[in-house]
């Protein structure tokens, strides 16, 4: 790894844990950032106070790289210096929506050490009073805070819809949803405030190596199950119009985390936008999808489908085929119905999966810039992969070259410059923001 020691001012003191997991800052030491191979000192003009909700993780199996600030070097640390033969862990930052990443936590690796579960890894450290961030907010919406999401209130929603219905499976799924697995989409449905998901899609024609409802090839857990029915379109439209009429300016989206990608499953979706459709013009009709088959996405269109968002990884072709495996499709497709819900006057936004020192290497910046001067969507909703970050750099790195990094601050600012027209974001919003 290649190291940036340009600024040990106002540096944060780096964040370790023992191999009990418990959590302490290491004196002597600064926090360090990592983007694929280059190494950054953290500092407090780089990093933002800790963001309500963010969760922090000790990384098993790995050691963390930090800055020794008496030597002024780079050093990867199996054991606390000042604790001898008590071995050490990175500590990341799994980061609230509306933040993206700016470093990954930075470590190497220990013998025998397996993929990390599927979560995004961000840098941390310690300053003063408080754990700091390498984090940029893209969005203040409060829409997944969970301070506005009370169980007491999930479980009050709960009760009445399933008094108003009670034979729904589909509504059954998103009580165990939002009870058992904690998705926030799904607690915001019962509890009646912006987004509420209509999973419906059992199969899928990608096979993403982050994806988090199935998972048979790598050794990582899927954090959650795929949805083991199809809902019927009476199903679907009964729990979409039961938010609709509940909820001002209310999003129902198909594509959510526990079901593959929707467009394999529009026998029933084409059928439930209409009945949604007959009952009223109110709500926005919403699908988080690949944008693998365009022709379906046309005849959605045509029976009341309001926008789109397409997940994309890279906007080069080798790698987004190196993430998203795709089966009966090529990125040309994707395009394809990027254009054509452009065309048909469709508010188009993208779920750009990033992760420092791929989405920010000078060749995924450059390609990035030219895909939206050729496909100028409305919204670019920053995400972070949740995926290991130092597997993920090496299995692009493998498809495609990645050069030194130039920043996701930078990113962001160029193409902020460059494309003043596109919004910037997190959430899908409702067409009265369009």
């Amino acid at each position: 790894m290649e190291g940036n020691q340009k600024s040990e001012k106002n540096s944060v003191t780096a964040v370790v844990a023992n191999a009990g997991g418990e959590i302490f800052d290491l004196e002597g030491y600064a926090a360090v950032g990592m983007a694929g191979q280059s190494l950054e000192i953290l500092t407090e003009d780089e990093t933002i106070e800790i963001p309500h909700g963010t969760e922090l993780m000790y990384l098993p199996d790995r050691m963390p790289v930090l800055y020794n600030l008496d030597t002024r070097q780079f050093e990867v640390l199996s054991d606390n210096p000042h604790s001898p033969g008590e071995s050490l862990h990175p500590v990341a930052a799994f980061n609230s929506p509306g933040y993206v990443n700016s470093f990954a936590c930075a470590y190497e690796e220990g013998a025998g050490a397996g993929y990390l579960p599927l979560f995004s890894y961000g840098a941390v450290g310690w300053h003063r009073e408080g754990f700091r961030s390498a984090a940029i907010q893209v969005d203040m919406e409060r829409r997944q805070d969970l301070r506005l999401m009370q169980m007491e209130k999930v479980h009050d929603g709960v009760r009445a819809t399933k008094a108003e219905m009670p034979g729904n499976r589909l509504r059954r799924h998103l009580e165990k949803c939002a009870l058992e697995y904690g998705c926030p989409a799904a607690k915001n449905f019962f509890i009646g405030r912006c987004e509420a998901p209509l999973p419906t899609s059992r199969e899928c024609n990608a096979r993403c190596i982050g994806c988090i409802s199935l998972q048979k090839e790598l050794e990582i857990s899927s954090p959650q199950n795929r949805i083991e029915f199809t809902p019927a379109p009476e199903e679907i439209s009964e729990v979409a119009l039961f938010h609709i009429r509940k909820v001002e300016q209310s999003v129902v989206s198909f594509g959510q985390g526990c079901e593959g990608d929707p467009l394999m499953a529009t026998h029933v979706i084409n059928p439930a936008i209409r009945q949604i459709r007959s009952k009223t013009d109110e709500g926005t009709i919403n699908m988080n999808t690949n944008g693998s088959r365009p022709d379906i996405l046309e005849e959605l269109f045509d029976v009341g489908l309001d926008s789109i968002r397409i997940s994309l990884n890279s906007t080069r072709k080798k790698c987004y085929t190196a993430y998203f495996r795709p089966r009966g499709y090529r990125f040309e497709d994707v395009e394809k119905s990027i254009d054509l819900a452009l065309k048909r006057g469709k508010f188009v936004a993208i779920n750009y999966l990033n992760c420092p020192g791929v989405s920010d290497a000078p060749e995924e910046t450059e390609a990035f810039k030219n895909f939206l001067s050729e496909h100028p969507v409305n919204l670019i909703q920053w995400r972070n992969l949740n995926f290991d970050p130092f597997r993920y750099w090496t299995m692009m790195s493998a498809a495609a070259d990645l050069g030194m990094p130039i920043g996701m601050g930078k990113l962001l600012a160029e193409i902020r410059s460059g494309f003043p027209e596109i919004q910037h974001g997190y959430f899908n919003p409702p067409k009265e923001r369009f």
